[in-house]
């Protein structure tokens, strides 16, 4: 069996609660991109490179120049030739941890770059946890970026920055205050909201959990398991979390929002502050949130701009290590190829393009200069103080404690359960239907004991006077009562008939909207294959128009009730247009499954938000 057709099975005592994302983002990604269209690389060395996804395009770019070039020449007659595919850091931490199947995650990586160097770590101390040999050694990073937290200007000025430092614990406090803004003069900003990334997916979630983390604990460095066990540092935390609006799996999600809600003058009640990379705010001040420009796309700068403040208690670095592999995979000629690639990517002319890019170069002979400027809301002389990254064991108790400190979660999972959901999927033999049983089971357990979680299906003549558009099979009660009976409920339904979208979300949301409790997440998860399809067919122009408006209504308020709704278009019937206005008006995310056998990573990633 050669190597590309391989799967290993790398078993991990500790599971790493991880999927990807299907809108891209700082550094996630739902699965491997083929970034390339380099062409046939003949009798040359592939070099397989799994990347994050904030800097995909660079790296491609790159490869694109290294192949075929004098630097791909390893003589002898060989020749290098670099692939570099999107993975996300933490999907790829997961899969090299517990098994990386090349089926679907596409081929075994020679070189891995993470993000972040943590994420090596992680996967080290899971791989040793299961009685494997760890499989990162010592990197080299080829470029930086620190998190910083961004925030709207305005705000930013409120609190005094950057004349008056500002850190997580001045957050803390701001969180903690019933006045909430209103304690620094604008009441019509309403309560402080962050937004920050679920820690087992992205990479900026995962370093602001370590930076906060720090700052409870008084520290810059040598961070323990005792310090995570410690009284102050748990009220620390959970105070941070109870500020939460929700956990994306991407920062685009934020950024996106943001950008979105700035063009309708209402950024300043979306998200106060979200914990991002340095090279994310720079794309937003040039009027790119998500750091990609499609052909023919200008862009706009906001109206609003972020500022990156750099926490006075320390940053921590992105710091994209070049990871080769210490993997039984990984062949000679395959190291000697990956370490030519990386000697490309190290010259200065390359550091150069680097730098264009949005990110500090990890050659110290190029200089620091634009984009990374106060006029797009950076410092290049900060971080003045940088932060250790913890041990890998107190990394893995971060990630596990984290699981129980975050915000809460009141959810109703919204089931389509029409005819068209008995179609085959793919070729698993499974309709589609049966497909997001699974999914939904399985997703179950990302949540806590105590969220509170629903479940309503949907289709036409639903209910016993058969003229019904839904049915509540499990109450939004906490998951330990209910998950049960969840599993079982799911497990009976089978398809029916039509799809009554618009009228399904329109009253789950306004349940949701009477149920409201702004203790926790609230939150609409809505899985549907089709188009509106309703009883009284052709007024479904004025059901969507009146839906999106009361949504926007309430989301826009300064009085607003968040209940994000989070859209899954199912299959290649979905109408994904109406979806994203949807999760836009809430300001949420729509998720892409038109490929229904990927609802399982699809579905889990919707619940890292919660």
């Amino acid at each position: 069996m050669t190597r590309r057709r391989r799967t290993v099975a790398l078993i991990a005592a500790l599971a790493l609660v991880a999927t990807a994302a299907c809108s891209g983002g700082d550094d996630e990604d739902a699965s491997v991109k083929d970034d390339g269209g380099f062409g046939d690389p003949g009798d040359c060395i592939v070099v397989d490179l799994a990347v994050s996804s904030e800097k995909a395009s660079l790296m491609t770019e790159l490869a694109g120049e290294f192949n075929g070039s004098d630097a791909a020449d390893l003589g002898d007659g060989r020749c290098a030739f670099a692939y570099p595919r999107t993975k996300a850091s933490g999907l790829a931490a997961q899969r090299l941890s517990e098994g990386w199947d090349e089926s679907t995650d596409g081929p075994l990586p020679v070189v891995w770059s993470p993000a972040a160097s943590s994420w090596g770590a992680v996967v080290n101390q899971r791989l040793i946890a299961g009685g494997q040999e760890p499989i990162v050694g010592d990197a080299d990073p080829f470029m930086q970026t620190p998190l910083v937290i961004a925030m709207p200007e305005p705000m930013a000025d409120a609190l005094g920055y950057p004349d008056e430092p500002v850190g997580w614990a001045d957050l803390i406090r701001l969180a903690q205050d019933p006045q909430g803004w209103a304690a620094y003069g604008h009441p019509e900003w309403g309560p402080f909201r962050l937004g920050k990334t679920n820690p087992n997916f992205s990479t900026s979630g995962l370093s602001a959990l370590i930076a906060q983390t720090y700052a409870s604990a008084g520290k810059t460095e040598g961070l323990s398991s005792e310090d995570l066990a410690s009284a102050a540092v748990i009220d620390a935390a959970r105070a941070v979390e109870s500020a939460v609006v929700h956990y994306g799996d991407t920062t685009l999600t934020f950024l996106n929002n943001w950008y979105r809600t700035d063009q309708r003058g209402t950024s300043l009640t979306y998200v106060s502050a979200a914990a991002v990379e340095e090279k994310s705010v720079i794309d937003y001040n040039r009027g790119n949130p998500d750091g990609n420009l499609d052909p023919g796309e200008r862009p706009e700068a906001p109206e609003i701009p972020l500022v990156a403040i750099y926490p006075e208690e320390g940053s921590i670095y992105s710091d994209n290590p070049y990871i080769i592999l210490d993997a039984e995979w990984v062949t000679d000629d395959e190291r000697d190829a990956a370490e030519a690639f990386e000697d490309f990517v190290q010259t200065p002319e390359n550091q150069r393009k680097v730098l264009e890019y949005g990110f500090r170069p990890g050659n110290p002979d190029v200089a620091i200069g634009e984009p990374i400027v106060a006029d797009l809301g950076v410092d290049a002389t900060e971080p003045a103080t940088l932060l250790e990254v913890p041990e890998p064991q107190v990394m893995v108790d971060l990630l596990d404690d984290w699981a129980e400190q975050r915000k809460g979660a009141r959810v109703t999972i919204v089931l389509d359960v029409s005819g068209s959901m008995g179609d085959t999927a793919g070729t698993s033999g499974d309709s589609k239907l049966e497909l997001a049983v699974e999914a939904a089971k399985e997703a179950l357990d990302q949540f806590k004991a105590d969220d509170l979680v629903g479940l309503r299906i949907f289709t036409t003549g639903l209910g016993p006077d058969e003229d019904g558009s839904w049915l509540d099979l499990a109450a939004v009660e906490p998951l330990a009562a209910n998950k049960e009976e969840l599993r079982r409920e799911l497990d009976e339904q089978y398809p029916r008939a039509g799809t009554p979208l618009y009228e399904v979300v329109q009253a789950t949301y306004d349940e949701a909207l009477a149920a409201y409790d702004p203790l926790l997440i609230n939150a609409i998860v809505v899985l549907t294959d089709g188009v509106n399809e309703d009883l009284d067919p052709g007024d479904d122009d004025r059901q969507l128009e009146d839906l999106v408006s009361s949504i926007t209504r309430n989301s826009s308020s300064e009085l607003a009730k968040p209940i994000r709704i989070f859209p899954i278009a199912y299959g290649s019937g979905a109408d994904t247009d109406v979806l994203e206005r949807i999760a836009e008006a809430s300001n949420a995310t729509a998720y892409d499954a038109t490929d229904p056998e990927s609802i399982d990573s699809v579905f889990a990633a919707v619940i890292s938000n919660f």
